[in-house]
């Protein structure tokens, strides 16, 4: 028996693991590591299976080709071979713009999907580049992008400090955190109300973390930036503004939120206007606030200015950073931040005109890309670690969209409902063979901190490594060819890297010799050569050998302010009235006025699953990690339901069983994300395979600003079925 540490990669919350391995490398305990700084030995059942994720007999071990629809094995020299015959083939004959990716949101926990998914993206030079973003977090960057000027500039809640916690569509206790990385977050907000702080929780159920908060508030999903604005203006009207930072807006925010009263909203909200008026007043007299809000307020049709206005209160309570509000991570391996002010918009679609947001066009028009003939159609599509047929918009016409394709390939460990369809599957190795660090991650922590966990497990012989996977496929797309050296790729990014380096004023190696720094660097690998290098430009100056002696991970302490290192708007200011954001008031107003469907659908979220990732591993599904539809019991009785229903909506149907509970607000029916199994290799996710959320999900229904999918708030019909 041996102990091995690492970090977990299965969610947002980066807790420390130990584990337990007998000779023959098979995994006999997960435990949480007591000595991480950060987590303290906390550990949910998702880490807990770490081990039978990585043993499943499901996952593919060699590449996979399919011919005349068939699937056979193959070597990876003739894997990459056949990717560089698929995509030079549509290149040369189409042109770049015939080319897209997508990349799913597991390249967030990896060090490859951090490390190359930018360089891929560059190689293959097209602009029909989608992601999992737009169907979860987009809002948050262009509402973050136009107000500090940097989209990765995401305030987080100060958790540790706060008095005060209001918190809209998020679950924490069941998600483990997202754009908020908090190990033990369940601990942490038990925290908050043991020294005497209050949570307010507002949701259309009451999720396990609404069960926990001092207040819990049902909302129509929706409608947060109705509640939101009617909070700004009691903020104004009653004089509570307490503005701590240089701002720009302040005077036209007011004149926007005179048409929002507590009143006005009320009836739209469902929310009282005496209780709108508290909440405000609330946040303005506590000592420290913070406002949150995450998934159920960004895939909604007005995300983007729900998350707008939970930083305006923010800015306006005084509370923006500043300890016990909401702050900016330090991650140790920030490197420098953007030159330039944010913008949308530089291209857009070619079907819809739908604009760009980080250089990423929405994945709700991926389908259109692909259906509509034309120049610059879409005929080949690489696929890095996701799943769209189950997690983007009108799932089943994406689906039908993929089997046009005249090439695709796809890197995943699994033959899933997307993966199904490509020409070619690249299967990268088991997490314990992998080297992790989060890059992603740690730059949305609530306090600093750093660790890197080495490979558990030794590389399988004659398997190339994530890192190598997308290395191979950004020479391939750059046109260096199948056999070109991965290595290559890796010293030119670091060439550029140092150059930029030693050119930047105020740089810690300013004016010195890229060729002497690199000749510094350690690591065995390319990846681990690029970690170190970022470290040691980093703010807290470490290295890889510093995060190798120190297995468990480094405190770097509590969030401080750093406004002034992060902000880049062109005023020098926080932009309170952003005129993209200004001008889609309008049309908040005007939902305001319309009269709201008999039943909306919103997700939800399960401890034991994230998406459609875990659904095969047998510990992780059952219990309450089923895929019903949640309703509230006055409707059951209401609509004469009995045991299962008929769901409809303006794209699809299905045919749910029923899951009554007074824990959803009457009006709102709630259905798991990233279900529907069917046509894969996964055994367990087809013994379970449940119904996917998107065939009643419309693609044509975005959030305006980031064209982010809407997921939360769509108009069904619910029958006997």
């Amino acid at each position: 028996m041996r102990t091995a540490h690492r970090t977990c990669p299965l969610c947002e919350a980066v807790c420390g693991l130990r584990l337990t391995l007998d000779d023959a490398g098979h995994v006999t305990s997960v435990k949480g590591d007591p000595d991480d700084p950060f987590s303290r030995g906390f550990i949910c059942p998702k880490g807990a299976s770490l081990g039978r994720l990585d043993s499943d007999p499901d996952r593919l071990r060699t590449p996979m080709i399919r011919t005349g629809g068939e699937w056979r094995e193959a070597t990876w020299p003739e894997a990459f071979r056949a990717v560089e015959r698929g995509l030079t083939g549509v290149a040369g004959a189409r042109g770049r713009q015939a080319l897209a990716v997508y990349l799913g949101n597991p390249n967030a926990h990896t060090m490859a999907g951090a490390l190359y998914g930018g360089p891929l993206i560059r190689a293959l030079g097209t602009r029909n580049v989608f992601s999992a973003s737009t169907a979860d977090q987009m809002p948050k960057h262009v509402s973050c992008g136009l107000m500090f000027g940097d989209p990765m500039a995401v305030p987080v809640p100060d958790l540790d400090r706060t008095d005060h916690l209001l918190m809209l569509g998020a679950n924490p206790l069941e998600s483990n955190g997202s754009l908020c990385t908090a190990p033990d977050f369940p601990g942490r907000l038990k925290a908050l109300r043991a020294r005497g702080g209050r949570l307010v929780v507002v949701d259309p159920r009451r999720t396990r973390t609404a069960a926990l908060a001092d207040e819990h508030l049902f909302v129509r999903p929706g409608t947060d930036a109705h509640l939101l604005f009617g909070i700004v203006h009691t903020l104004f009207a009653e004089d509570l503004t307490s503005v701590g930072v240089e701002v720009e807006g302040l005077a036209e925010l007011r004149a926007l939120a005179e048409d929002f009263s507590p009143k006005a909203v009320a009836e739209t909200c469902g929310v009282p206007a005496d209780v709108i008026t508290r909440l405000a007043r609330e946040l303005a007299a506590a000592p420290t606030a913070a406002v949150y809000a995450r998934i159920g307020t960004c895939t909604a049709e007005f995300g983007t200015l729900a998350q707008w206005l939970v930083d305006a209160v923010n800015v306006l309570t005084g509370n923006l950073d500043r300890p016990g509000g909401v702050m900016f991570a330090t991650p140790a391996t920030e490197t420098g931040r953007r030159s330039k002010p944010y913008a949308t918009g530089r291209w857009r679609s070619r079907v819809r005109g739908l604009p760009e947001a980080n250089g990423e066009l929405p994945v709700a028009t991926l389908a259109d890309e692909i259906e509509t003939p034309g120049e610059g159609q879409v005929r080949a599509l690489v696929v890095v670690a996701g799943n769209p047929v189950l997690s983007a918009p009108d799932g089943p016409r994406l689906e039908e969209a993929l089997r046009g394709l005249e090439f695709m390939v796809c890197v995943d460990p699994y033959l899933n409902e997307t993966t199904r369809h490509a020409d070619v599957v690249l299967p990268p190795p088991p997490v314990l063979h992998s080297p992790h660090y989060d890059f992603s991650l740690l730059a949305f922590a609530v306090r600093d901190y750093a660790r890197f966990s080495p490979p558990v497990l030794p590389p399988e012989p004659g398997r190339p490594s994530e890192a190598e996977i997308l290395a191979r496929l950004t020479l391939i797309a750059s046109g260096q060819g199948a056999d070109a050296d991965p290595a290559v790729l890796d010293e030119l990014i670091l060439e550029r890297l140092l150059r930029r380096a030693v050119e930047t004023p105020g740089s810690p190696v300013e004016g010195r010799d890229p060729a002497e720094l690199r000749a510094g660097l350690e690591g065995g690998t390319g990846a681990e050569l690029r970690l170190d290098a970022m470290l040691k430009l980093g703010p807290h100056g470490l290295s890889l050998a510093e995060l190798r002696a120190n297995p468990h991970g480094i405190d770097l302490g509590p969030l401080r302010p750093r406004l002034g290192e992060v902000l880049r708007t062109a005023s020098g200011k926080v932009e309170l009235a952003p005129a993209e954001l200004v001008a889609d008031v309008a049309r908040l107003r005007e939902r305001a006025s319309a009269p709201p469907p008999e039943m909306v659908l919103i997700g939800r979220r399960h401890l034991r699953s994230n998406n459609s990732w875990l659904h095969n591993v047998e510990p992780l599904v059952g219990g309450s990690n089923r895929c019903t539809l949640q309703i509230n019991p006055d409707d059951v009785r209401r609509l004469g339901l009995d045991g299962h229903a008929v769901v409809r909506s303006a794209v699809g149907e299905l045919t749910v069983p029923l899951e009554p509970t007074d824990s959803i607000m009457p009006g709102v029916v709630s259905l798991p994300h990233g279900w529907g199994h069917q046509g894969t290799s996964q055994r367990v996710a087809a013994e379970h395979a449940g119904v996917s959320a998107n065939v009643l999900t419309d693609s044509s229904a975005l959030d305006v600003p980031s064209g982010n999918a809407v997921f939360n708030g769509v108009p069904v019909t619910v029958s006997r079925a």
